[in-house]
């Protein structure tokens, strides 16, 4: 995929079967083209990215914030029915999305925000917060309960054991819980298209990517959108395995 990428189309339709190219025969025209407006006869790449980054991060944040007050509350309060509940929530992913697909596009366009970021955000965190909560809650739930015991002697609010001693504590699952919900807003493609497919200044970057499949768009092109829409999942997976490696060591200093 890199490597068609960076060939120019007319050495693909010359040599279609070559897999390798030269250093001098590199060319970065393709991905010229995806990032390049639609003004300066683009496909405008770059307003994409820019429209999944702020969605994946305010889903990232939103379902963080819910799921951690929610899984610290499955793993330490005592109320009816505690044992059962991530069963409930485990029990929403035996519908499959189509069949949300309808009754959210009506309700959304009867409220008048279809075409809107803002609803992918709210679709998002529906979408991802019952399983972070059951991952969190797993997490939890290792953590000794004398450390939260101990700072509740000392004076600490709940609130202040929460983020003094549990979230520190979690840190390698919050990380590995922000990387499953950034790349599920990033790439998500079915509830994009049903809601922002008529205003393509909203689109995003895997909506964009769909749009280049077309007899029009040359190869290499398309190679290029892909690569675009890649890369920034593994660099955050790079950066996030670190993260989880520091959490793990930290959580075993504060142990």
């Amino acid at each position: 995929m890199i490597l068609l990428s960076m060939r120019d189309i007319s050495e693909v339709i010359e040599s279609p079967g070559s897999i390798l190219i030269g250093l001098g025969d590199i060319s970065f025209d393709a991905y010229d083209r995806v990032l390049r407006s639609v003004s300066d006869g683009g496909e405008g790449f770059i307003r994409f990215l820019i429209n999944s980054a702020l969605l994946a991060s305010a889903t990232v944040v939103l379902t963080l914030f819910v799921s951690i007050l929610g899984a610290y509350a499955v793993a330490r309060l005592q109320f009816f029915g505690r044992r059962q509940i991530h069963f409930l929530f485990l029990s929403v992913y035996l519908f499959p999305p189509i069949l949300l697909a309808i009754p959210l596009f009506v309700a959304f366009s009867k409220l008048g925000l279809r075409g809107q970021l803002p609803v992918l955000v709210i679709v998002y965190v529906a979408q991802t917060l019952p399983i972070c909560v059951y991952m969190l809650r797993n997490y939890f739930e290792t953590v000794p309960k004398s450390l939260e015991e101990a700072a509740e002697v000392d004076g600490a609010t709940r609130l202040g054991v929460i983020r003094r001693i549990t979230l520190p504590l979690a840190l390698p699952a919050i990380a590995a819980t922000s990387l499953f919900v950034f790349m599920i807003a990033w790439n998500e493609f079915l509830f994009a298209l049903l809601f922002l497919v008529e205003e393509r200044d909203n689109w995003t970057v895997s909506l964009g990517v769909s749009q280049l499949k077309n007899i029009e768009t040359p190869a290499t092109t398309l190679m290029a959108g892909s690569v675009i829409l890649t890369v920034p999942i593994i660099v955050i997976f790079l950066f996030a395995e670190r993260l989880m490696t520091e959490g793990l060591t930290r959580g075993a200093e504060k142990g």
